[in-house]
């Protein structure tokens, strides 16, 4: 039998008594102590007192105009965070801290923390760290890893707080640097490995760049070190492009959005198709094709597909790809497009896909779940023709699949009608993530809002 230890406590008449209890029965209580223990967005425990100190939630909370887009009915959204700096992409943690990365560093830091700890759906403790200004962000295990445009770093999440405390290790390095497609995206699969984009450093792989009529390099050098998708271990440290990486597919212009679809072990992107048709081939298109070609793809990726960038390009209006005017094609030529892979889906030109998300979350309406939202950020060349997609867009999926057409799901970002210039839009989604909750997040690269949305409480 265990002893007892003595205890002393003031009884309300003030007469100082002796309890006895018993070791089992003082286990027992830390047992229950520790049981009270929660864990909070970076994994560390809070302890009795700090759960009781803290703010009471608030409930679900909708802004009146969902901050300023438009979403289906029964759906409403909270401006979770805003003047951010120029956001890219985001990630949230298991317990619900978010990470958003920026293009440029702004306020002390390129990579932004933000928590909700009242539940009220708006981020009260805000956080920068980081000088990796970026695109991509992600996280694997204990990790958070983001990208810049020629390195990808990742710090160990923080036991307290929201911001890592050491110094950030070099995952990938060597990149090269290049003035268009720069950004560095990727995603992670559930055997370890990370996939990014290498963007081509070029609209066509003219011999003269963006030039009017230059033929195009045949075959295009560019594709030996770019325009594809590269495989690595996440999991090592010290790598380096080209030497530690695997090209796993090519064809591909240029790639932002990128997502493993751990639900069907399949990798998926959506590309940026090529600019200016009519600037650089007058003769052949007119500024009204131009405005709409080609399509802005969306792939299934498998390990030595090979897409066809930039001999070919896909026609959303015709159905097929056909070949690139700087390689003989006068917008009705197939020649030997035949043997690149097709889009499991195409959209309208120069959209602009910046991040892909698929849903396997029970908050939102059940027509939602297993599809994939993309952000578009907006175009830029369909001009004299109005700019086009600064949306988010819905594509139903099942089994890995499309099973019908595209929606839009939240529009308004641009906050006009008509855009003729990129630079009046107000919004430009670039961002997307799911919250532990089902929630879903989007990230603005003007003004660094980011919305949470929910269905509307009440319905």
């Amino acid at each position: 039998m265990y002893g007892s230890i003595e205890q002393a406590a003031r009884l309300p008449r003030g007469r100082l008594q002796v309890i006895r209890v018993s070791r089992t029965a003082l286990w027992a209580v830390v047992a229950t102590l520790i049981g009270f223990y929660v864990m909070l967005p970076s994994g560390q425990a809070a302890s009795p007192l700090e759960r009781a100190t803290r703010p009471q939630a608030a409930g679900p909370h909708c802004d009146q105009d969902n901050g300023g887009i438009n979403l289906p009915a029964g759906l409403c959204a909270t401006v979770f965070a805003d003047n951010l700096g120029l956001a890219r992409h985001l990630t949230v943690t298991g317990s619900g801290t978010v990470y958003a990365h920026l293009e440029a560093s702004m306020g002390g830091g390129a990579t932004v923390a933000l928590r909700d700890t009242t539940g009220d759906g708006r981020a009260d403790q805000i956080k920068r760290f980081g000088d990796a200004a970026g695109t991509g962000i992600g996280i694997l295990g204990d990790y958070l890893y983001v990208s810049s445009d020629t390195r990808v770093l990742r710090y160990r999440l923080p036991k307290m707080g929201l911001v890592p405390q050491g110094a950030p290790e070099v995952v990938i390095g060597g990149f090269p640097a290049q003035s268009q497609h720069t950004a560095k995206p990727f995603t992670f699969d559930e055997s370890g490995h990370l996939y990014i984009n290498i963007g081509a450093p070029s609209n066509a792989c003219q011999r003269e760049d963006r030039t009017k009529g230059s033929p195009g390099m045949d075959p295009c050098s560019l594709l030996k070190k770019h325009g594809g998708i590269w495989r690595f271990d996440a999991r090592k440290t010290g790598q380096q492009a080209y030497a530690d990486g695997v090209r796993f597919a090519t064809g591909l212009r240029n790639i932002v959005a990128l997502q493993w679809n751990d639900q069907v072990n399949r990798l998926y992107a959506v590309q940026m198709g090529r600019d200016q048709l009519t600037q650089l081939f007058p003769q052949l298109y007119t500024p009204e094709q131009s405005a709409k070609l080609p399509a802005e793809e969306f792939f299934v990726v498998q390990q030595g597909d090979n897409f066809g960038w930039p001999y070919c390009y896909y026609d959303w209006i015709k159905d097929k790809k056909v070949l690139s005017p700087e390689y003989g094609g006068n917008g009705k030529k197939v020649g030997y497009c035949g043997q690149f892979k097709d889009p499991i889906m195409a959209f309208p030109g120069h959209w602009s896909p910046m991040d892909l998300v698929f849903y396997y979350g029970n908050l939102l309406p059940a027509r939602y779940r297993q599809g994939a939202f993309i952000a578009f950020h907006g175009s830029w060349n369909r001009a004299p023709k109005p700019q086009a997609g600064y949306k988010v867009a819905f594509v139903p999926f099942k089994g890995g699949a499309p099973t019908g057409d595209y929606q839009a799901f939240a529009t308004g970002f641009a906050g006009e009608k008509v855009v003729l210039y990129p630079g009046t839009a107000r919004f430009r989604p670039s961002g997307l993530a799911v919250g532990p909750d089902g929630s879903l997040y989007i990230a603005d690269s003007v003004q660094g809002r980011i919305w949470r949305v929910i269905p509307r409480p009440g319905g």
